[in-house]
């Protein structure tokens, strides 16, 4: 019996040596990726103020990946991807070009060439500037970026295609721009108010200046090819509390019916003291537009009425305010 409680010990004496092992050898290849999850488009949105007159910074997560500390001064190069950009939308959109994401043109950014990643931390974070005055997100802008072989074999790029490589929506922000619920929102063939209404369940609605965004007519998406033509535009007067509506397409007959009001309601959430619920609320909204394109040689007149509600849930922990809008 002791010559087997000593052959047991010894066995757990030497289990426990390749035990703490373990805990000091890296258990897989270190490798550099960007922290840039997908959502179930395929792309990262990162959301940014918008700042009519200067510059906004983005901090955008590189990491080294692994069981361990990195143990190198590693110089991580940076560059835009245009190729993965058209490989994605070749793959997701074939010869729908309409749909395409575009390239971010460098007027609206600066990135640095490279990234620090000192030795004992596995991560830093890339300042992206963003200079996003006139943009015009009737477009879909992406920011595509790669993380570049190492010319001296002083790391390795992750061999994953979506950890290496960034597809960043831009998504500039107001306090009024956002996914608006539409249930009370109702769309009518015009002359048939009283009929069945058509429903969408969101409007997304996008930064046009600080107290300005704009959004598609009836049930017209960025999925529509000519909803360029559909874009009205939503002036927000903070001191009336009053909505003008217009657009910059005289074939679509915007005709505004009524004085559109909003209001502002922040509440503190009753479980979590530190979380407050911002509610932007739109009434009295009752328009009139006409649909030229989808019918050929024919127009289609439409009368929308209802009203419109986003929130935002806001973490005042967080002091940076794209990091504390829950998205």
């Amino acid at each position: 019996m002791k010559k087997i409680a000593a052959l047991i010990t010894i066995l757990l004496c030497i289990g426990s040596m390749a035990c703490n092992k373990e805990w000091t050898d890296e258990q897989f290849k270190q490798y550099v990726s960007f922290k840039a999850p997908l959502n179930g488009d395929g792309v990262t949105p990162i959301h940014v103020r918008y700042k009519p007159d200067g510059m906004v910074d983005y901090q955008l997560p590189v990491i080294v990946s692994g069981t361990t500390d990195n143990k190198k001064n590693l110089m991580v190069h940076l560059g835009v991807d245009p190729d993965t950009l058209k490989v994605f939308n070749d793959a997701n959109f074939q010869n729908r070009t309409d749909l395409y994401y575009k390239e971010l043109t460098d007027q609206y950014f600066k990135i640095p060439d490279t990234v620090s990643i000192p030795k004992g931390s596995n991560t830093n974070t890339i300042n992206i500037g963003f200079t996003l005055s006139n943009i015009d997100l009737v477009d879909k802008w992406i920011l595509p970026l790669t993380i570049e072989p190492s010319t001296s074999n002083e790391y390795t790029p992750n061999p994953r295609r979506n950890f290496s490589k960034a597809l960043l929506r831009i998504v500039p922000f107001n306090d009024f721009s956002g996914d608006y619920s539409g249930t009370a929102l109702k769309v009518y063939l015009k002359g048939e108010e009283d009929g069945a209404a058509i429903v969408k369940s969101i409007i997304t609605t996008y930064v046009v200046d600080d107290n300005t965004i704009f959004f598609y007519a009836g049930t017209v998406d960025e999925n529509k090819s000519d909803r360029r033509n559909y874009k009205i535009i939503a002036h927000f007067d903070t001191e009336k509390r009053e909505v003008t509506l217009t657009s910059d397409n005289p074939l679509m007959n915007l005709q505004v019916n009524k004085t559109i009001n909003y209001s502002v309601e922040e509440i503190p959430d009753e479980l979590q003291p530190y979380l407050v619920h911002r509610y932007v609320t739109i009434s009295n909204i009752d328009y009139n537009y006409t649909d030229y394109t989808s019918v050929a040689g024919a127009s289609v007149d439409y009368t929308i009425r209802g009203s419109l509600i986003m929130e935002r849930k806001i973490n005042t922990q967080i002091p940076d305010e794209d990091q504390a809008i829950q998205w």
